[in-house]
C-alpha cells in the first residue's frame, strides 16, 4: 500500500460539482481583482473567527508583514516570536523592517513557551508574534496578560490553525491582529496562494486596506507607499464554499487523530505522541509524532509506501539567514530537539481507517 502523506484530489472529488456555479460566476463577471466575492468572504470568515474585520491579501506571508505595518512595527523594533515554526513567521516581521526576537518551545504544546517571554523583552519590543502550531492554539491568556503590562501588541500566526479553539473561542480572535494563510494544503486551502488578516481595530483594519493597494484612497490617488496584495477574487470563491466544509472536516481530522493516537498507545512504543492541552481543541493540521531515530525510521517507511514529512528540520535562529543575529546552537533546546525528532504523518480529512492502520502498523515493525 502506498499512503500519501497529503493529497487534494479526494477533497476535490467531494466537493467539485459545489465550486462549478461560483467559478463560472467569477468567470462571467469577469471582476478578477478584487471581485465582490472578496468582500463576501472577507465578512464569513471574520464572522467565523468571532472577529470584526476581514483584509484578504495575496499570502499568509503578505498577511503577517501587513499586519506588522498595520500594527505601527517598523524598523528599530523587537518582536518576540518562537523559535520553533516556519520561517515565514519571521519573515514577516523581518519584510516590516523589525528584528524578530526568539523564545523557546513549549515541549508539550510545540508552541511558543509562555513562561520565557518576559525574559526577552527589551526597550524595543514592539509586539508578540506567536503561532498556533500544527492546529493547536497557544496558551493565550499568560501572552495578553504579558502584553498589557508591558503596552505590547499581539499577533497571531494561525496558518495552521483554522477553527482550532482557545477555551472555546477560535483563534484569530484574541489578538490586535491574526494572520491566516489559505495555501492549498492547509485546513482552509484555496487553489493557489491566499492570505487573510482578522482584526477587532477599525484603525488597523483601514491601514491594512491601504497597504494590500497601493495604498490609494482613489484609483489614482496614492497616500500612503503601498503594496499589491490582494486575495484573487476566483479564490475567494472557492474559499467561500470550503468555508461552510471547514468543521466538518476538522472534525474528521480529530477522529482520525484519535485513531492514530489509540493504535499508538496500543502497540506501546517508544515515541512521543502530540497532546491537546486542556484549553485547547487541538484541528491537527499535522499530526506529528518524534523518534529518536528519525532519519533511519523515514528510510524505512519510505521502503513501505509511506513518506512522513519533516516539519521543521532547522530551527529559525541557526538558519543561515539570520546569522547577523548572533545565535548558536543551544540557544534553545526545546526547538533543537523537536527539529531533530519531529516528523509529520499522513493527515486530511479523508483519510481511511485502512491507511491510518497501514501507517501504524509499518511503524511499530520499524522502531
Amino acid at each position: 500500500m502506498k499512503v500519501d502523506s497529503f493529497t487534494l484530489k479526494r477533497q476535490y472529488d467531494e466537493i467539485k460539482d459545489e465550486l462549478k456555479g461560483p467559478i463560472e460566476k467569477v468567470m462571467q463577471q469577469g471582476a478578477f481583482i478584487l471581485g465582490e466575492e472578496v468582500g463576501f468572504f472577507e465578512k464569513e470568515f471574520a464572522a467565523y473567527c468571532g472577529a470584526k474585520y476581514g483584509i484578504g491579501v495575496n499570502s499568509g506571508t503578505d498577511a503577517l508583514f501587513l499586519a506588522c505595518l498595520s500594527c505601527g512595527i517598523g524598523k528599530g523594533d523587537e518582536v518576540i516570536t518562537p523559535a520553533y515554526t516556519y520561517i515565514a513567521t519571521s519573515f514577516g516581521i523581518s519584510i516590516a523592517g523589525a528584528t524578530p526576537v526568539f523564545v523557546d518551545t513549549d515541549e508539550k504544546t510545540y508552541c511558543i513557551d509562555t513562561a520565557k517571554i518576559e525574559k526577552a523583552i527589551t526597550k524595543k519590543t514592539k509586539a508578540i508574534l506567536i503561532v498556533h502550531l500544527y492546529g493547536h492554539p497557544a496558551d493565550m491568556d499568560p501572552i495578553i496578560e504579558i502584553a498589557k503590562k508591558h503596552k505590547l501588541k499581539v499577533l497571531e500566526d494561525c496558518a495552521q490553525a483554522h477553527g482550532a479553539l482557545y477555551k472555546d473561542k477560535k483563534v484569530g480572535s484574541f489578538g490586535d491582529a491574526a494572520c491566516f494563510s489559505f495555501y492549498p494544503t492547509k485546513n482552509l486551502g484555496a487553489f493557489g496562494d491566499g492570505g487573510m488578516i482578522l482584526t477587532n481595530s477599525e484603525e488597523i483594519r483601514d491601514k491594512a486596506l491601504l497597504l494590500r493597494d497601493y495604498g490609494r484612497k482613489g484609483r489614482y490617488e496614492n497616500i500612503i507607499k503601498g503594496y499589491n496584495s490582494r486575495l484573487d477574487t476566483i479564490q475567494a470563491a472557492i474559499l467561500r464554499v470550503k468555508l461552510k466544509h471547514l468543521d466538518g472536516w476538522n472534525e474528521k481530522r480529530r477522529k482520525n487523530a484519535d485513531l492514530y493516537t489509540r493504535l499508538f498507545k496500543e502497540a506501546k512504543l517508544d515515541i512521543t505522541l502530540p497532546r491537546e492541552a486542556g484549553y485547547a481543541k487541538h484541528v491537527y493540521h499535522q499530526y506529528t509524532v518524534r523518534v529518536k531515530n528519525r532519519t533511519e525510521v523515514m528510510k524505512k517507511l519510505a521502503d513501505k509506501g509511506i513518506n512522513p514529512l519533516i516539519h521543521y528540520p532547522i530551527p529559525i535562529h541557526l538558519q543561515e539567514c539570520y546569522r547577523e543575529l548572533n545565535y548558536k546552537k543551544g540557544d534553545f533546546p526545546i526547538a533543537e530537539k523537536c527539529c531533530e525528532e519531529i516528523m509529520s504523518l499522513p493527515m486530511y480529512p479523508e483519510l481511511t481507517e485502512e491507511e491510518i492502520r497501514y501507517v501504524v502498523d509499518a511503524i511499530a515493525e520499524v522502531v
